[in-house]
């Protein structure tokens, strides 16, 4: 088979964030969770909501509505947590972000893929590196790496640092309290 006639196809996660539908390319993604308790970080950035345990992992969970300039996520039955491996500087970062609801993986062409937006959107369109029209509705493409800056994902690897002591105690805490019950 001739290599020019091979169409290049991507897959990508969509999900909403209030009425708006983005989506990112789902090598970005390395899971998606149902809501789970979050333990907030004493002065970390406003639109980091905390940190969660992921098999023995502290992983910075991120409100992405927040992020985007947006109301923060109202939680619901649907809202889950979208956990995806973003590069910084030669580094590999992974982030919990907060969606409103996961919708679906789309597969599409290079050629279905249009430019970003120069005006007009609400959103700061360096984020966006293409839109996809589906079903009469545009979905933005986000390009997650530069969704954070150096700066941010720094910021939020050292809140983790000193948090991580105290989700330790805390577990630490509720394991003796479990051993006390079951002697009892």
């Amino acid at each position: 088979m001739n290599n020019e006639t091979i169409t290049k196809i991507n897959s990508y996660l969509s999900f909403n964030l209030g009425e708006e539908e983005f989506a990112v390319n789902v090598s970005k993604v390395l899971n998606i969770l149902e809501m789970l308790k979050i333990t907030e970080v004493p002065k970390a950035p406003e639109y980091m909501k905390g940190v969660i345990n992921l098999r023995g992992t502290v992983l910075p969970v991120v409100d992405t509505r927040v992020k985007f300039g947006m109301t923060p996520t109202e939680y619901t039955s649907n809202t889950c947590i979208v956990v995806m491996e973003i590069e910084m500087d030669n580094d590999t970062v992974q982030v919990g972000t907060l969606v409103d609801s996961v919708q679906a993986v789309l597969e599409l062409e290079d050629s279905q893929i249009l430019p970003p937006p120069n005006i007009g959107t609400n959103f700061k369109s360096e984020f966006i590196y293409g839109m996809v029209k589906v079903d009469e509705k545009f979905i933005m493409l986000l390009d997650m790496e530069k969704v954070f800056s150096v700066d941010e994902i720094s910021s939020v690897k050292e809140k983790i640092k000193k948090g991580e002591v105290k989700i330790e105690e805390k577990e630490k805490v509720i394991e003796k309290k479990k051993v006390k019950k079951s002697k009892k």
